[in-house]
């Protein structure tokens, strides 16, 4: 979570995993597209700079973040997939929506993982106004899309 005492691009692997044959897909939800673009690019750039080969990594596009969930399910099923990184941002409106579908989303990328036995990383992005969501996109809080690619390194650690 960030806060004022933790930016979402600061992190560290303390222990090394050899990425270089490791199979990743990046599913990216295109509503809100300026900021998911955003935490595709950095998710990306995390991922080959901690040694994953761009062409081990698969892109997939959703309409929007209810639909991660299938997209996620697509692509865990493939038997060379080690990990799954769903991006996604939804924000806070005047009705229930956002609840109902960030809690579908939260429970369907778990119940994809869970099915799979592989990670798939919940990197969507729950803020209440649009700044925030800025803010956590490259902005003062750094970028979840980072986070969320270390957090699949991690799960990755044998």
């Amino acid at each position: 979570m960030a806060t004022s005492l933790k930016n979402l691009s600061d992190y560290q692997i303390k222990k090394q995993v050899d990425l270089s044959d490791k199979k990743f897909a990046l599913v990216v939800s295109e509503y809100n597209e300026n900021i998911t673009g955003a935490l595709f690019q950095e998710a990306f750039h995390t991922l080959v700079k901690e040694g994953a080969k761009e062409e081990n990594i698969e892109v997939h596009t959703v309409p929007g973040a209810y639909e991660l969930t299938f997209g996620a399910q697509r692509a865990a099923k493939k038997e060379d997939i080690d990990a799954v990184i769903c991006l996604g941002c939804v924000i806070q409106g005047d009705t229930k929506h956002f609840d109902f579908i960030c809690d579908a989303v939260a429970h369907g990328i778990t119940q994809v993982s869970l099915k799979f036995d592989k990670p798939v990383i919940f990197g969507v992005l729950t803020p209440n106004t649009l700044q925030q969501a800025l803010d956590r996109a490259g902005g003062k809080h750094g970028n979840k899309g980072v986070e969320a690619a270390v957090a699949a390194i991690k799960m990755l650690e044998e």
